[in-house]
């Protein structure tokens, strides 16, 4: 009992939704492996049948997938029905919307906040309301990869996720203010 409501309470707080996408899996989603979804996220759950995600995809907070529009409803009383997928290693960042019907490639990043209303290629980074190019996702690489350097790169002991002690935060929050940004792997 004390188990079951350990996790529950984890998945209240956005930390655990194993339980959430065995759900959906069990409705038809298709997920592939090394499949990260961050607290908030909503996969449309009355058609996630129709929905694909591919290998090493991350959701980062509330992002929302969906693959029906019912806004013919109550003129035609017939709900649009669109299969979405999404590729294999895709970041979509917090806040984002994947509209119906939206195919997303593979190697692309959307950044935060966008709303995707078309195709997204293989290899691309898009961002903004609607989603539009901003560059190859090989050239964003290779512009973060100069960035990085000793003062400003950190290994896994300075993650949250790994409990950070206050010390390494505090290291990590000065170099991303003397730097502009830091890496944590």
């Amino acid at each position: 009992m004390k188990q079951k409501l350990k996790r529950y309470i984890k998945f209240l707080l956005g930390m655990d939704n194993s339980d959430y996408i065995e759900r959906l899996k069990n409705k038809g989603l298709r997920v592939g492996k090394n499949f990260h979804i961050q607290q908030g996220c909503i996969i449309d759950e009355s058609h996630s049948y129709h929905i694909v995600i591919g290998d090493d995809v991350s959701l980062a907070p509330n992002v929302h997938i969906l693959a029906h529009d019912a806004s013919t409803w109550w003129f035609l009383e017939y709900t649009k029905i669109k299969n979405t997928t999404i590729g294999s290693k895709v970041f979509i960042g917090a806040g984002s919307i994947i509209m119906p019907g939206v195919t997303i490639g593979n190697e692309v990043i959307i950044g935060a906040g966008s709303v995707v209303t078309k195709n997204i290629e293989d290899g691309c980074v898009y961002a903004g309301n609607p989603a539009k190019f901003i560059m190859h996702t090989q050239d964003y690489i290779a512009r973060e990869r100069e960035q990085m350097h000793n003062g400003n790169t950190f290994g896994e002991e300075f993650s949250e996720a790994n409990n950070a002690s206050l010390q390494n935060k505090e290291i990590l929050k000065q170099a991303a203010a003397k730097y502009g940004t830091a890496y944590l792997k």
